[in-house]
């Protein structure tokens, strides 16, 4: 598709998704330049790093990046119409490839896995990964989040790469409903709830994903019902079974070990169970930024859907222990489309003693129309008897007891996982 050497533009180049397809193309030896808008704010995120020792040249959002020369912007679906790349690719008759295109023709190479579902892919795709490794089978592994594992200050830990002809483990996308660009030999769809989409657009889109599947697909709980009476599906299907015992917080994590040992087991990996506890996690996934033994605890996780929340909320409500959750709302239209469930995911968890804490919706730019707000919420979960407040900004000043926990949860917003640190570190 785009030959080692030619030059590759990545816009958007600091997202975990973005940042991914310059690791490969980098990898596969193309000349990466990439832009990203936080870069041009001035926000320097730790990923910038890593991708400059990669050999990724970072430059402005401004279209200058772009030649003649040029043989691809590659992009996410979130890059708008009106972004000056897009223009000045039009004006060099540069061709756009999306994201999930480049990953396919990656993923081309090799036996592939698609890990899919509205919660729980990324630390599956990463589990797996991580258990493949240790069973000898040299995975490829292109994920939606840093696996502990594997990041290092100059590795994101979001890519791993194996031989070509390795299996590839891949985490694939329905927010924008790039999944039906792949055609994978395996998938596990984790589990089907309204999110980016209704429900029912939700459940026809994975339906037809389930088409796509050409030998194996592992169910999550409640997955199989929603594909009753596909016709053309060939694929054999696959219960993940009972939930196993696991090192890692949240009776969700249960869950996804019991998909992870099915899969690997698929994949060749007969004593699969035992390879589990290898696995250390996914940044921003229950990330614990205590030091062991240290209390207050702090956590710091990406949840930004209702079932996300409400999971990450009872893994971490110790009995005889506080919980305090400082949440930011990732976007508009998310807020908006989800609102009566986000709601009811905080007040039918959130115990008497535990509180909210809710900041205002995460901007970065964009034609988004705007009008509900986090203040909206937290009066919302208020009205439903939980306690809840909404900030303005982030707190100055923390004062947390010994029997406290922070979590600090939501998506987008790059201060979010740096401010769980800064609070942790005042207590280590």
């Amino acid at each position: 598709m785009i030959p080692p050497g030619a030059h590759v533009h990545v816009s958007g180049v600091g997202g975990v998704g973005m940042n991914a397809i310059a690791q490969l193309l980098a990898a596969d030896g193309c000349r990466v330049t990439g832009s990203d808008r936080f870069l041009d704010q001035g926000t320097r995120l730790p990923v910038f790093d890593a991708l400059e020792a990669l050999g990724v040249v970072l430059v402005p959002q401004d279209g200058r990046a772009l030649t003649p020369e040029t043989a691809a912007l590659v992009l996410s679906t979130a890059v708008e119409a009106d972004n000056p790349e897009r223009l000045r690719a039009r004006e060099l008759d540069i061709p756009e490839r999306h994201r999930a295109e480049i990953l396919a023709h990656f993923a081309a190479r090799g036996p592939q896995t698609a890990i899919a579902g509205t919660s729980g892919k990324t630390t599956c795709t990463g589990w797996l990964g991580v258990v493949l490794e240790q069973g000898g089978l040299d995975p490829n592994v292109v994920n939606g989040g840093g696996i502990l594992n594997w990041k290092t200050p100059a590795a994101p830990g979001n890519v791993r790469l194996g031989q070509p002809e390795s299996p590839w483990i891949i985490e694939v996308d329905e927010s924008d409903k790039s999944l039906l660009r792949f055609y994978p030999d395996t998938a596990l769809i984790t589990s089907i709830t309204a999110d980016h989409h209704s429900l029912t657009d939700t459940i026809a889109l994975f339906r037809q994903f389930a088409l796509q599947v050409k030998h194996h697909l592992v169910c999550g709980p409640g997955v199989r019902q929603h594909l009753q009476n596909l016709p053309g599906l060939t694929a054999a299907l696959h219960d993940t079974g009972a939930p196993l015992p696991t090192h890692l917080p949240g009776a969700h994590n249960g869950l996804n070990a019991a998909a992870v040992a099915r899969l690997a087991e698929l994949a060749g990996v007969p004593d699969a169970q035992q390879h589990l506890t290898a696995f250390r996690g996914v940044e921003r996934r229950l990330e614990c930024c205590t030091p062991s033994g240290h209390t207050p605890r702090v956590y710091d996780d990406y949840a930004h859907n209702p079932e996300k929340i409400a999971a990450a909320i009872r893994a971490l409500q110790a009995p005889g222990g506080r919980l305090t959750v400082l949440w930011r709302p990732h976007g508009f239209a998310p807020l908006r489309q989800n609102f009566d469930a986000l709601a009811a995911a905080f007040a039918d968890t959130l115990r008497p003693e535990d509180q909210a804490w809710i900041l205002p919706v995460f901007y970065a730019g964009g034609n988004a129309p705007k009008g509900i707000e986090g203040a909206d919420l937290a009066r919302a979960i208020q009205d439903r008897g939980a306690n809840a407040t909404a900030l303005n900004d982030y707190p100055e000043t923390l004062a947390l007891a010994p029997d406290q926990t922070l979590l600090v949860m939501g998506a987008r917003d790059p201060r979010l996982p740096q401010f769980a640190r800064e609070v942790a570190s005042t207590f280590s």
